[in-house]
């Protein structure tokens, strides 16, 4: 039986088990997907103790930068983000990618988002990054990037010149949120919800807003982006259009994306 697994710490709520076994199943694999508490310290070893049985490997937090250290062979775009949440055998290699950027532009253009010129994101980390990298990939060539901290900016600015985004540094107390978003094409909030509470109503006047967090839901963002009449993307869309990635590098065959996303709903509807 060929195995993989979802790696991270906490790891035991991870939806991934759900999307991946569907889809495994609806391939006709006879294939085990499992989670596996590890911390970011933990990677090198576990790695290297998998048998040959194994696949590949989703990488969740704390594990992305550690993934992409470990890897032989590194994807223009896992570089680029600074993680790989992707890792996938090759015979005695382990390649990294980070498929998050797929979810980035697979969540967004799902409600319709084309094109664009300028983008926001709330935040400055490790999901950031990957929105700062599929701005990239949606043709966007200019973003705005809004932290409480500036000084904790410096990896998600190595990621935009990276990709050839330009990027302007600004401060959430000294902004004007409300005028950015609705100047802009597309935003990306990546912080707590609660730390959304205040802002939630500025973000909607985007026309088009990717909120990352999915529980709880509905998210502060969540609830504005539908008062507003905007297009709201989650990170529900965002976990499944990676997972759609990892499923076709693990096996080599198109992922099934509707058994796919069935799947989830159900799961979901189970939780609730």
């Amino acid at each position: 039986m060929r195995k993989a697994a979802v790696i991270g710490s906490p790891i035991e709520h991870s939806l991934s088990p759900v999307l991946h076994n569907a889809a495994y199943a609806a391939l006709g694999l006879d294939w085990e997907y499992t989670r596996l508490e590890c911390t970011e310290a933990e990677v090198p070893a576990l790695v290297a103790s998998l048998g040959p049985e194994w696949v590949g490997l989703s990488c969740t937090m704390p594990t992305k930068r550690a993934a992409l250290a470990f890897a032989s062979v590194v994807t223009p775009r896992a570089s680029a983000v600074g993680a790989a949440n992707t890792l996938v055998r090759n015979g005695s290699e382990w390649h990294a990618d980070c498929t998050d950027v797929d979810g980035v532009v697979g969540a967004l253009r799902e409600k319709g988002f084309s094109s664009g010129t300028h983008g926001v994101v709330l935040g400055a980390g490790g999901t950031a990054t990957a929105a700062l990298a599929g701005f990239a990939a949606l043709g966007i060539s200019s973003a705005s990037l809004v932290v409480r901290d500036p000084s904790r900016a410096g990896e998600a600015l190595e990621t935009a010149s990276r990709v050839g985004i330009t990027v302007e540094v600004l401060e959430l107390s000294s902004v004007d949120l409300g005028v950015l978003a609705g100047a802009s094409d597309v935003v990306v909030s990546t912080v707590p919800a609660e730390a959304t509470v205040p802002l939630a109503a500025d973000l909607a006047r985007a026309p088009y807003v990717l909120d990352v967090i999915y529980h709880p839901w509905p998210t502060p963002v969540a609830a504005a982006v539908e008062a507003s009449g905007a297009r709201l993307a989650t990170g529900l869309d965002m976990l499944l259009h990676q997972a759609f990635g990892q499923v076709e590098q693990f096996t080599g065959k198109p992922a099934p994306q509707d058994v796919m996303r069935s799947a989830l709903d159900a799961a979901l509807a189970a939780r609730a």
